[in-house]
């Protein structure tokens, strides 16, 4: 039974981790740079909590993690500030 519950406990925060990359997906592809930089943080802090906990494995984190680099490289110079006005 514990077993069980701890692995229902680890899927929810897959779920979690899951959720906040549709949404940082969804806002990166809709342009709203401000909300996909803000999930991109969300996703780093949940990603530490949840290995600092242990809570996630070790193919899983990489999994992750390898999302979360590639995410951060792709959003390097997506920000508003960094906007050329064309008028």
């Amino acid at each position: 039974m514990f077993g069980f519950m701890q692995k229902l406990e680890k899927s929810k925060y897959y779920k979690q981790l899951d959720e906040i990359i549709e949404h940082l997906e969804m806002n990166m592809s809709n342009n709203y740079k401000d909300a996909a930089q803000e999930d991109l943080k969300e996703l780093e802090s949940l990603l530490k909590k949840i290995q600092e906990e242990g809570k996630i494995s070790g193919g899983k984190f990489s999994y992750y993690e390898n999302k979360f680099s590639a995410f951060q490289e792709k959003m390097k110079n997506f920000t508003h500030k960094d906007q050329k006005p064309f008028w």
